[in-house]
């Protein structure tokens, strides 16, 4: 019996060490294509301005066709394919707010696949100084904001709101506020539906599936795949107040969310109402 255990501890000493390298070379193959994608990030950046600046003159939403051009060489590159429903909610005349959820770095891709015309991103003014990426992104009509302005929340979206009635700008906004991989939908701070109702735009939902099958950080995963997205129907706010604000973004919440969960194939074990972050 003793020599069974033996040759037991043996076997599992033996196969440690390969183990141990198969992992550590997944987190090094991770990081190596992080790193690149990054890298590719910035030198479509540095090739898109001067194309830019030909187009336009200097910054112009218009440019943003510029970006998404370039932007779509990604996807071949890293072997992603997109099925997208419901392009046409994005048929609409004059500005409207885009809500989508946020899942990791890999969400430029998907941003650029489906990108109406003239519509830009929300943007911290950090950004202007990225490189490459941020004088494209300055060039291509990135609303900024300062977000250490936080207990001035309302009085920046109804700037955003100005410029966006102004130059006729659809604005694309990510209401989870920052990057989330968990299999579910962060609670939604309502900055994007304060935006919308002192506009008088509609809003229109976009919802990417989860990427669990082809991009995990916590699993060194990234790998080739196909992203299921959806845009939804566009959601009315006119004649909506300031006061209907938390309403606005828990009914997009929920809709959201139950979208998630279908294009995911995952079943939603935690239904119910999810307060929105303030």
């Amino acid at each position: 019996m003793d020599g069974c255990w033996l040759l037991l501890l043996g076997a599992l000493l033996l196969l440690l060490p390969p183990l141990l390298l198969m992992e550590a070379f997944g987190a090094l193959r991770f990081r190596l294509k992080i790193i690149s994608y990054c890298a590719l990030c910035v030198l479509l950046s540095a090739l898109a301005v001067p194309v830019c600046l030909l187009k336009s003159g200097g910054r112009s939403a218009d440019n943003m066709s510029v970006v998404r051009a370039f932007g779509r060489v990604m996807k071949y590159v890293y072997g992603m394919r997109f099925e997208v429903k419901g392009l046409e909610n994005f048929n609409i005349e004059g500005p409207c707010v885009v809500i989508s959820n946020h899942q990791s770095v890999l969400d430029m891709m998907g941003l650029f696949e489906i990108l109406p015309d003239r519509c830009v991103q929300i943007a911290k003014k950090e950004l202007l100084y990225a490189g490459p990426a941020g004088i494209v992104a300055y060039l291509a009509g990135v609303v900024y904001i300062n977000r250490k302005r936080t207990s001035d929340a309302k009085s920046i979206m109804a700037e955003v709101a100005q410029t966006m009635l102004k130059e006729n700008l659809k604005v694309w906004v990510y209401p989870e506020g920052t990057r989330n991989n968990n299999g579910d939908l962060l609670p939604f701070k309502k900055g994007a539906f304060h935006l919308a109702i002192q506009a008088q735009v509609p809003i229109i939902p976009v919802v990417y599936a989860s990427y669990h099958t082809f991009y995990n950080q916590s699993r060194n995963l990234f790998r080739t795949g196909k992203i299921k997205v959806e845009v939804l129907p566009r959601v009315e706010t006119k004649d909506l107040m300031e006061e209907n604000a938390s309403e606005l973004t828990e009914k997009c919440y929920t809709m959201m969310r139950e979208t998630f969960f279908q294009l995911s194939n995952k079943a939603d074990e935690t239904r119910g109402s999810v307060l929105a972050a303030q």
